[in-house]
């Protein structure tokens, strides 16, 4: 077996193609290798099997809860459950191992195509362009083989039975990879072994002179004060609530019927209720500040934002499950500055990138992410940082173009049909049918949410707008999470025009950038219609200009508009 090519060799020297160079090494390390200094194909790691047996964890623990529930005492049902169990996993380990030995790569010398395709893309990497080779199958053998120049991202996911085991996966995304089709998978790899695997794939991408501090933002735990401004103070106990009702009701165990569930529930009945509804909220929120808190010190574990040659921005972080994404500087193409509603009273802000190569949506959210909720001036210096050049905004501002005041009107009519009305209408239909005191609530109710949504919807008018600054496009919406966007213009595709029956009564459109990056499409909600195209032609020349027709032209043809 060929040793991983390591990336502290130096380079080919002047004029000499660097595939030429990798594979006289290979040559020069003989172990059988085929003539043309082919590698010699690798495998997983053999704990690849243990992986594989991690789904026991959880019918097992069951099976323990039931025994302790009942004294020792398990009945026939959990044997048959256990036998159950004991059958399965003689399938999966038997696939697991079927799996493992039929699973190979390698990086090796590509074919002739590999070498004239990369030539044409003027990479300069001679002939024979290096390839990530991937092959498995048991009946049906598959082989998927990238060029290393194509490789975008390369993630290292670790969850605690691969910390546990001491490996890691292994995904490299490629260009246009975002439906996961074109992305290669190893389960499992040895860390060292990952890390070496890591920086071959890596090798190819210009490695100019980075900056001075390659750095740009490391942890401050001082930040742990902005994590109980997120969804999770609230959310995420009514999301370990619903866990543990599910692990309760799946092992036969009502909550409902537990001696102290329902003293719990006596009590607070017996209680006034202006004592005992503010006790609760209290309560949800200490268990979800806390909550947040021990979430955010998991995910942002060591965290590291740097940029490891000019050209590779890489983020680590992790406690128990720990990623390491890496991103290619020609694949990033922007960055989303996100002040959710609390963390944006608080000061605080998010950074996330807009990249491709990062999956599917779902693969984005989580792998995107470049700064935990932190400082809005720390999130700033890291946009900036991303960048290479300063965020629209952190210096001077920016001047974004407002938008018409109609669309004030709009989410302050939104509001009063979708949040007053039907909450009125429902306490003063109870009100009417059973007692006076509900007709109360239903006008205090009325007041209340009145005002809320004047005053949300105030401040999602103030936070439209958008703008040009240089080579990106700038957006800024939202009230709920006021999402700053600086997207290159460059990077943008086509754009869509989406109206309705309403928005067009009120001259108004929407704007989407399409971008082959992040959401694949960033929309601009409730421009003026009369200068959306002209908006548009100017941020992105080239893509409308066919469809204007410029003042004291004969005829007019306007963009295609989708309606909703």
């Amino acid at each position: 077996m060929s040793a991983p090519l390591d990336p502290e060799t130096p380079g080919p020297q002047a004029g000499e193609a660097p595939g030429t160079q990798v594979g006289a090494d290979h040559a020069s390390q003989g172990a059988g290798a085929p003539a043309g200094g082919a590698a010699e194909w690798r495998r997983l790691d053999p704990r690849t099997l243990l992986v594989h047996c991690g789904w026991l964890a959880a019918p097992l623990g069951s099976l323990a809860l039931t025994a302790l529930a009942t004294g020792g005492r398990i009945p026939a049902k959990a044997w048959f459950t256990l036998a159950a169990l004991a059958a399965s996993f003689a399938v999966v380990t038997t696939i697991g191992l079927i799996r493992w030995a039929r699973t190979e790569f390698r990086i090796a010398p590509g074919s002739r195509g590999d070498g004239l395709e990369g030539g044409a893309a003027g990479s300069g990497r001679g002939s024979a362009a290096l390839t990530f080779d991937v092959r498995s199958g048991l009946l049906t053998r598959r082989l998927r083989s990238v060029p290393l120049h194509r490789i975008r991202t390369v993630d290292l996911t670790a969850s605690p039975l691969h910390r546990l085991l001491g490996v890691t996966v292994l995904r490299a995304g490629t260009a246009g990879s975002g439906d996961g089709s074109k992305e290669l998978s190893l389960e499992a790899l040895a860390v060292p072994e990952a890390e070496r695997l890591r920086a071959e794939l890596l090798a190819y991408a210009d490695a100019e002179a980075a900056t001075n501090d390659p750095v740009v933002a490391r942890i401050n735990w001082r930040w742990l004060r902005y994590a109980p401004l997120t969804f999770w103070v609230i959310g995420g106990v009514f999301v370990v609530a619903g866990s543990a009702y599910r692990v309760l009701d799946g092992i036969g165990i009502e909550p409902w019927k537990l001696g102290f569930v329902q003293q719990a529930f006596t009590e607070l009945g017996a209680g006034a209720l202006w004592l005992t509804v503010p006790a609760v909220l209290l309560a949800v929120l200490a268990l979800g500040s806390v909550g947040a808190v021990v979430l955010y010190v998991e995910n942002w574990w060591n965290y590291c934002l740097e940029w490891t040659d000019a050209r590779t921005l890489r983020v680590r972080r992790g406690l128990f499950t720990t990623r390491a994404v890496t991103l290619e500087r020609a694949r990033l193409r922007g960055v989303l500055l996100r002040e959710p509603l609390l963390l944006r009273a608080g000061g605080g802000a998010m950074v996330r990138a807009v990249a491709g190569g990062l999956g599917n949506r779902e693969e984005n959210r989580k792998r995107s992410g470049l700064l935990p909720p932190a400082p809005r001036t720390e999130a700033l210096r890291v946009a900036g940082g991303t960048l290479r050049a300063p965020f629209p905004g952190s210096g001077a501002p920016v001047a974004l173009a407002p938008h018409p005041r109609v669309a004030l009107r709009r989410r302050r009519v939104r509001g009063l049909l979708f949040a007053v009305l039907p909450g009125t209408a429902v306490l003063a239909g109870l009100g009417a049918a059973f007692t006076p005191v509900l007709l109360h609530c239903a006008w205090i109710y009325a007041v209340l949410t009145t005002t809320l949504v004047w005053w949300l919807a105030r401040d999602a008018y103030r936070n439209l707008g958008h703008g040009v600054d240089g080579p990106y496009l700038v957006a800024r919406s939202g009230t709920f999470s006021r999402d700053t966007l600086a997207l290159q213009r460059e990077a943008i595709a086509a754009w869509t025009f989406t109206t309705s029956p309403f928005t067009r009564r009120a001259g108004l459109v929407a704007l989407t950038a399409a971008v082959a990056a992040g959401e694949d499409g960033y929309r601009i909600p409730d421009l003026a219609a009369t200068e959306a195209a002209g908006f548009a032609a100017a941020a992105a020349p080239g893509i409308l200009e066919e469809f204007l027709v410029h003042p004291g032209e004969p005829g007019q043809r306007l963009p295609e508009q989708r309606s909703s």
